[in-house]
């Protein structure tokens, strides 16, 4: 069984062996979560996952973690639906990141990962709901990983996610 855990935290400063970033279909960075996992990571980590792109909605794929600082091995890539209102698909292409990502992390042979919550920034999914989405998803998911780490990045985001776990 997956140990789930929620941080508040810097998810590039996590110890685990990949962490996930909340991308663009283009790989190459973008801001948030994205931004800070590339500045931190150094150029490489666009150019790696500009040559994996594009990236479905859903969808998850890994490149090295380059200068992140070990264990961190891996960052794999995965990009949140836009919210248009509930109505076209985005709880499932939202549990889709997660359920993929884990699948991704099991290829890699990780055994401990940090997710950020994603889509929440400014693909605009509601935060508590995308908190339950997440939990349930990592729960439902069959896994060879042992440990998810959830890092929020304010106390908000960190107490919507500690009540999706506790539920």
């Amino acid at each position: 069984m997956t140990d789930i855990e929620v941080v508040l935290g810097d998810i590039t400063a996590e110890d685990v062996d990949a962490i996930v970033t909340a991308a663009n279909e283009s790989l190459l960075g973008g801001g948030g979560v994205d931004g800070a996992i590339h500045r931190a990571a150094g150029p490489g980590l666009a150019r790696a996952g500009g040559a994996l792109a594009p990236c479905d909605p859903g969808d998850a794929k890994a490149t090295p973690a380059f200068a992140l600082d070990p264990p961190v091995r891996h960052v794999i890539h995965t990009v949140g639906p836009v919210w248009e209102g509930g109505t076209y698909g985005e709880d499932d292409t939202l549990a889709s990141c997660y359920r993929r990502s884990l699948e991704v992390a099991d290829e890699l042979g990780a055994s401990s990962v940090a997710f950020p919550a994603i889509a929440t920034g400014v693909y605009g999914f509601p935060p508590e709901r995308a908190a339950r989405i997440a939990v349930a998803a990592i729960r439902a998911t069959p896994t060879r990983v042992q440990r998810v780490r959830l890092v929020a990045f304010d106390e908000d985001a960190r107490d919507l996610l500690l009540d999706a776990l506790k539920g």
